[in-house]
């Protein structure tokens, strides 16, 4: 499985937690998504992070649990948390964090 999301917290954390000291003033998030992506990098997990989404590849339940995890780190950052998942379910499948990318820069270069 091939899962890609995007959590980012929104509203103000609780008084006195530590997510309130340095707040960005601009509305930034990066902090908070930072925390997010050092869990999913530290699940030994293939994983790629762009500017909008981090992929995961994994089996469902491994998968889920870093999501479940990363998006409890995010909780920490606002009273709620926005969660986008997107999924590529291909039983029997591995390597396709790279492969899929591969097989369509192949079909570029064919057209070339």
């Amino acid at each position: 499985m091939l899962l890609a999301f995007s959590v980012a917290p929104s509203g103000q954390p609780a008084a006195g937690s530590a997510s309130t000291v340095g707040s960005a003033a601009d509305g930034s998030v990066h902090d908070a998504v930072a925390e997010a992506v050092k869990i999913v990098r530290e699940s030994g997990l293939p994983n790629q992070t762009d500017s909008m989404f981090t992929t995961i590849e994994g089996e469902w339940d491994e998968v889920f649990d870093v999501v479940k995890r990363a998006t409890e780190a995010v909780g920490k950052f606002g009273s709620r948390v926005s969660l986008v998942i997107k999924a590529d379910i291909r039983p029997g499948y591995t390597g396709e964090l790279t492969g899929k990318v591969e097989r369509l820069e192949n079909a570029i270069a064919e057209k070339g």
